[in-house]
């Protein structure tokens, strides 16, 4: 008979006192990894004395060791009970199939629908689901320095540790084949809860692993009934699941499993209590350990690191591609369209068309997952186009995020940095963002944040807290932030950054626009402006301008700063008085700074002029004006000797003529036009008047426009002029769009800032004296 217990032997117990010494616990830590209720086991397996067989063996797995080569004598084989008393193998394929049919409908109720949030009704996930792509290689397992990721463009800093820099790509699908035992990682809301159900319905159709029973566990639910048994065993808590339908039989569940029938997909690792984290991950080695032949899916957030499990594979769900996000737009609009599916996919495309503007390219950021996505469609479903005041959008995804997600899927959180409110949440997130990207980080290393945090802890307390407690409050407050809500992400090893760089700018105007009394919120909207010409600070100037309860400050306070840019250069000053003079000339029907816009960029790059057919959208004026500048630089080409370019400057000339209501400039355009050479002359003569005449005509034909029209004067900067003009165009372009952003600004405000914009210094002195 195979005895029941086993003891270590001498040169065992030196082993396994090493391992222990190495693993750093004590022997209450031991206990709970073993799950068992008391360390007196483990005392009787370090003094050499006889420990139940099982609790032998499982702790020499926690430990890492074989337990043959830890015990006395150990046996060459043991016989379980549970093998003595299973059927013939024989039987097997009918019993899968026969459990398979009792289960069919009880999986598809609780895998075959998904409960989307704000969405009243419940939607069938094969309406909604799109296959997701996994990551062999996680980013935020890799060693990288900070200086390899500070030169990341801003637009390619969302992509960077989300898969799209350099990784490759394989269907979920695969993995799951691939690897008999997988944990799939993923930030919040990428779909890994919706991926083991896909799992679930896919096996239970017989589309995957069709000689496999599914079994779909939700952890936390298996966590709170084992907290009420007082008992964490994943067998007794899947013949519950089994009882529910009609299938009563322990040693049918033992015998499939014996057997490696079983899908066993073990979902939301992250979501159980800390206190009970330790059993369940127990629980799972030893299920694992000792069903080995199945397979098993279990999902956890990249954050949650220290859940692991030996012997799984880790894996990270993909971001979207936008092939994926056209998909599942199309999906989802054909979904929850309520007339008919040619109207859900019409307004599918229309998503698809307004997201790849230019202007939504923020929103293209967050669409990734499929949490902000399903947000996204469902704010363009109502509005028919994407909210023009972004930071509406932002706060509800950081709703979600901050509580909204785990509450409306039930799951209850560890209590963590010193059980800050909502608030608190937003004022230390605001304080890091604000810090860090005034000084261009988008990255920063573990222990800098930590020291943001931990001097935010201080402040906030009164108690005295020493050095060594303040880090172990702030690690704790990090990873908190990092795993419940997935605000910041590892991004490398102890490299972190905002899990988009939208919250970041998000958070970093709020801190703008949050501070608490007036001459503080004066400080904060100077600072912001003097980054006026920064590309990098433009989102955050459009956020601050719409999240304040009046922009007239800070509208006004940009346009001095712009001003300021070019009011000490006399030869830029002459410039604008230039086009404001031109300006005047043209009838009041278009705005006097568009009409000045249009005359700066004609001056600085003639081919930007509007073509013919564009005629209707200006003033006749304006439109000669471009019309003539293009003439111009036609004829500045040095092609005289091409009677085909000398045709096509007199065609475009006729054009013109057409257009002129000036009588002085008309006679002289014709006369021009009259001395161009006739088609039916011979080549001779075209020669002899190209040779002769052509550089006198250009040049006459230039000077008549000047004198006329006061264009193409031939304005010349220097490399730094240039690079202020831009900068200064930029910025009032930056005022422009905060201006036409939604935001609270008073109409008198609002009409001054436009009337003066590109004015010269000496005219806007002169409209303050008046």
């Amino acid at each position: 008979m195979v005895k029941r217990s086993l003891q270590a032997s001498i040169s065992g117990i030196q082993e396994a006192k090493k391992a222990f010494a190495r693993k750093g616990w004590t022997q209450e830590n031991l206990a709970e990894e073993v799950n068992i209720k008391t360390r007196q086991p483990i005392w009787r397996f370090f003094s050499g004395r006889p420990v139940e067989r099982h609790t032998f063996m499982e702790i020499c797995t926690v430990l890492e060791l074989n337990w043959r080569e830890i015990a006395t004598n150990p046996p060459a084989e043991f016989v379980e009970r549970e093998e003595l008393t299973q059927p013939p193998v024989l039987d097997i394929e009918t019993l899968v199939q026969q459990v398979r049919s009792s289960r069919f409908d009880k999986i598809q109720d609780q895998c075959g629908i998904l409960q989307l949030l704000d969405i009243s009704r419940p939607v069938a996930i094969d309406d909604i689901y799109i296959d997701v792509n996994i990551l062999e290689e996680i980013a935020s397992f890799q060693s990288l320095e900070i200086t390899d990721l500070q030169n990341l463009d801003p637009k390619e800093f969302d992509r960077f540790g989300l898969g799209e820099v350099d990784q490759k790509h394989i269907p979920g699908i695969r993995a799951v084949a691939t690897y008999s035992k997988l944990r799939v990682l993923g930030k919040p809301g990428v779909g890994k809860t919706t991926f083991l159900q896909h799992l679930a319905i896919q096996c239970n159709q017989g589309a995957f692993a069709e000689n496999q029973v599914p079994i779909f566990i939700t952890l936390k639910n298996f966590a709170q009934e084992s907290k009420l048994t007082n008992e964490f065993n994943l067998l007794n808590y899947i013949h519950q699941e089994f009882v529910s339908s009609g299938i009563t039989d322990l040693s049918i569940i033992e015998t499939l499993l014996n057997a490696g029938r079983v899908l066993l997909l073990l979902d939301g690792m992250d979501e159980v209590l800390h206190q009970q984290s330790n059993a369940l991950l127990s629980e799972i080695r030893r299920f694992s350990d000792k069903y080995h032949k199945n397979q098993f899916v279990a999902t956890c957030r990249t954050a949650a690191q220290r859940l692991r499990l030996r012997g799984f594979t880790d894996v990270e769900i993909a971001p979207f591609t936008s092939e994926q996000i056209r998909a599942f737009a199309q999906k989802w609009f054909v979904a929850f369209t309520k007339t008919n599916a040619q109207d859900g996919q019409s307004q599918s495309v229309e998503f698809i068309q307004k997201l790849d503007l230019d202007e939504n390219w923020q929103f293209r950021q967050l669409v990734v997952t499929p949490l902000f996505l399903h947000l996204a469609c469902w704010v363009f479903h109502g509005q028919e186009k994407f909210p023009t005041k972004r930071t509406d959008f932002y706060k509800q995804g950081l709703d979600l995020l901050l509580g909204k997600w785990d509450e409306a899927r039930g799951v209850e959180r560890d209590e963590v940095y010193r059980g800050f409110l909502l608030p608190q949440k937003l004022k230390l997130l605001s304080q890091i963002a604000a810090v860090t990207f005034e000084q261009g980080q988008y990255f920063f290393e573990q222990r800098i944040v930590e020291q943001y945090i931990g001097d935010y802890i201080q402040n906030l307390t009164n108690l005295p807290m020493d050095a060594e407690e303040l880090q172990i409050e702030s690690e704790a407050a990090l990873k908190a932030i990092e795993a419940q809500h997935g605000l910041l992400a590892e991004r490398a090893r102890g490299i972190f950054s905002f899990s988009y760089l939208a919250f970041q700018e998000y958070f970093t105007a709020r801190k703008i626009v949050a501070s608490h009394n007036l001459e503080a919120l004066e400080q904060a909207m100077g600072g912001l402006v003097s980054h006026i010409t920064d590309p990098h600070w433009r989102e955050i100037f459009l956020l601050t301008a719409t999240m304040l309860r009046s922009a007239d400050s800070l509208v006004q306070l940009m346009k001095q700063q712009i001003d300021a840019l070019v009011a000490q250069d006399p030869y830029l000053q002459e410039f604008l008085t230039w086009a404001s003079q031109k300006s005047r000339t043209i009838p009041a029907q278009p705005k006097d700074a568009t009409i000045r816009a249009f005359y700066l960029g004609l001056s600085q790059n003639p081919r930007v002029a509007p073509h013919f057919a564009l005629a209707s959208s200006l003033d006749q004026g304006m439109f000669l004006d471009a019309a003539l500048d293009n003439l111009l630089v036609e004829c500045a080409i040095d092609k005289s000797q091409d009677f085909a370019h000398i045709h096509v400057c007199g065609d475009a000339l006729s054009n013109i003529l057409g257009i002129v209501l000036d009588i002085g400039l008309y006679k002289s355009l014709q006369q021009l036009s009259d001395q161009l050479p006739n088609s039916r002359q011979n080549q001779e003569r075209f020669r002899l008047w190209c040779q002769t005449s052509y550089s006198a005509w250009a040049e006459q034909l230039k000077m008549t426009v000047m004198n006329y029209r006061n264009i193409n004067h031939q304005w010349e900067f220097s490399l730094e002029q240039q690079q202020v003009l831009q900068r200064y165009y930029d910025a009032n372009q930056l005022l422009l769009d905060c201006l036409h952003s939604n935001c609270e600004v008073t109409a008198a405000i609002r009409q001054e800032i436009e009337a003066t914009l590109l004015l010269p210094q000496k005219e806007l002195e002169d409209r303050e004296w008046q």
